[in-house]
């Protein structure tokens, strides 16, 4: 009876962990909407092929090499231990099936590996309009295969940092990737946004700021639903299992918390855009959700509803701020991802103490440095060597006319961009 038990929790909880992990994986299809829908016709197909590859190589990449790094064991999966239902049942009854781990580690891998996709399609927004294609996809294959393995093993992977400090004894706490992936893909962007630099036409001598409009809102609007309802599979998931009374309020807790921080935030963003701007600024209500979503990610099964909702109105506050500071320092992200997900993205972590006893302030804030610190320093190496060997912009032609024809031949809306006979 005790062995039928713990085969059905097995199902279950494997089930549940495989099913979230396909919700984040359609996160990319979010991304790829809302980028799309924020850039200019002429570089929509460019936008697109970067979500669609991007997602592609993490998931090769993180197969070959970063799961290893991550968690150890050998290149592709070889060598990982409870990957075969008979030492997940060997293991379990030598531990009284005790209900530890009780999911399956495939399902573990899947789940980590849309995680690390999620991460770099920060990036392709921040970069969009004016980045060479393929040395997009070359960072790609160091940052999902070696820059954010490394990071996750000295938080998640529970690895000490260079034999150093260990995060986790320090009071450090990321549920579910306010910093390990958001704040993470952020430093990546900001590194390549510095060496990049700004759009043609984006600021004026005297350093004012150009609008550089969207292509299509609606996209983006969908692109920011779909991402919304994905978002309940990446913090819902990270509970990791679901199979008994105590998981199963907590993953409640955590799908409740998620939504009151995505509407608040979406709200507190919308009225600020109003206070500042006399106008409902669809672009910053839809970057409010995101960074309502960013903020609470850190840790969402702590709070309360009402805490969660507070949390969500000022990360809508903080990322209009963001956005408005970061075009005066003439930072050009043309859909605000380094706001969303970088600046939010340590609000978040700086917010776990508030609700959860086993963090501290001052680890917080030693892994948020750790994190930002790796990342983007790597980054820029990286970044650096490709601009050195092969350039990372285009030229100012290509610029112009738009990459969908220099990089890829072919153009998202041709009935509306040329003229055919």
């Amino acid at each position: 009876m005790e062995n039928q038990i713990f085969e059905l929790q097995y199902a279950i909880d494997t089930f549940y962990f495989l099913i979230c992990g396909a919700l984040v994986m359609w996160m990319a299809a979010g991304f790829s909407m809302l980028e799309s829908g924020l850039v200019r016709a002429k570089n929509t197909t460019e936008i697109l092929t970067k979500n669609v590859a991007l997602y592609a190589i993490a998931s090769f990449m993180y197969l070959a090499s970063g799961y290893a790094i991550m968690y150890g064991g050998g290149w592709f999966l070889s060598g990982i231990e409870a990957f075969s239902l008979d030492e997940v049942l060997t293991a379990s009854a030598e531990n009284g099936f005790d209900g530890d781990s009780v999911y399956s580690g495939a399902s573990d891998f899947f789940f980590q590996v849309v995680f690390v996709a999620t991460a770099m399609s920060i990036v392709s927004g921040a970069v969009a309009e004016r980045m060479k294609l393929w040395a997009f996809f070359v960072f790609a294959i160091a940052m999902t295969g070696f820059i954010y393995p490394m990071e996750g093993a000295w938080t998640w992977g529970g690895n000490s940092v260079f034999g150093l400090y260990n995060l986790g004894d320090l009071g450090f706490s990321d549920f579910a990737g306010s910093g390990i992936v958001h704040m993470a893909g952020a430093a990546a962007a900001l590194a390549g946004v510095l060496l990049l630099g700004a759009r043609k036409g984006k600021y004026n001598k005297d350093g004012s700021a150009n609008a550089l409009p969207g292509a299509n809102l609606p996209l983006a609007t969908l692109g920011t639903f779909i991402l919304w309802m994905g978002w309940f599979g990446f913090n819902g998931g990270s509970v990791l299992k679901l199979a008994d009374a105590a998981n199963a309020h907590s993953v409640a807790m955590v799908f409740l918390n998620t939504n009151a921080a995505a509407a608040t935030g979406l709200i507190g963003a919308l009225v600020t855009a109003r206070i500042l701007f006399g106008k409902a600024d669809l672009t910053m209500a839809l970057n409010g959700a995101l960074a309502g979503l960013v903020a609470i990610t850190a840790e969402p099964s702590t709070p309360t509803a009402l805490q969660a909702s507070l949390f969500g109105v000022i990360a809508g506050v903080l990322v209009v701020f963001s956005i408005v500071g970061l075009d005066k320092l003439r930072i050009d992200d043309p859909v605000g991802a380094i706001s969303v997900h970088g600046v939010v993205g340590l609000f978040g972590l700086l917010l776990v103490p508030v609700t959860n006893d086993g963090s501290s302030f001052s680890g917080q804030l030693i892994g948020a440095a750790t994190i930002f610190v790796w990342v983007f320093v790597t980054s820029l190496v990286v970044w650096g060597i490709l601009k050195a060997v092969m350039g990372i912009r285009v030229d100012e032609e290509e610029e112009y006319t738009g990459l969908d024809i220099g990089e890829c031949g072919l153009e998202a809306y041709p009935e509306f961009t040329s003229v055919r006979p």
